[in-house]
């Protein structure tokens, strides 16, 4: 087990989903040698596609957090997204919100292992890869998992983010 919290605390989450990855095994936290920070640098530590990595995005709104897990290949339309889901205000959340709600920091942000559940959106873009990869809690660490996965273990809803 990693000796890290919040590492331990995803994979804890995981496990108590019965989590798995692409090849049907359980999702096991894997931490990588450097901090990856952003999409492209988790991607090119992997060696998989930059669409392949599931970003966790956290907004402020009018009715508290929302999570949304996005494919690394694109941005979210805020404005688009804020009228599809009702909501009047959708801003990016500042570190201290993000703490708050996550228990986790900007970059290392895992999909599960929250003080409290929050509203997930999961990007349908990630659908269309056999195995996507996540946040593990802090930022060098990642997860292999799949798009059904990943709706299941978050109680997310999908959604066309970009």
């Amino acid at each position: 087990m990693h000796p890290h919290p919040k590492v331990r605390a995803t994979q804890e989450a995981l496990d108590g989903a019965g989590a798995r990855d692409g090849a049907g095994a359980p999702s096991l936290v894997r931490l990588l040698p450097d901090a990856v920070h952003t999409a492209a640098a988790a991607a090119a530590a992997l060696d998989v596609e930059i669409g392949q990595i599931a970003n966790s995005l956290v907004f402020e709104t009018a009715d508290g957090p929302l999570l949304v897990l996005t494919s690394g290949a694109h941005r979210v339309d805020t404005v688009g997204l804020a009228a599809a889901i009702g909501v009047t205000r959708l801003r990016r959340a500042t570190p201290e919100f993000v703490r708050e709600h996550t228990g986790q920091v900007i970059g290392g942000v895992a999909p599960v292992g929250h003080p409290r559940p929050l509203r997930t959106l999961v990007d349908t873009t990630l659908d269309k890869y056999d195995e996507i990869w996540a946040a593990g809690g802090v930022p060098r660490a990642v997860f292999p998992t799949t798009y059904p996965e990943l709706l299941r273990v978050t109680g997310g809803t999908p959604a066309e983010v970009a």
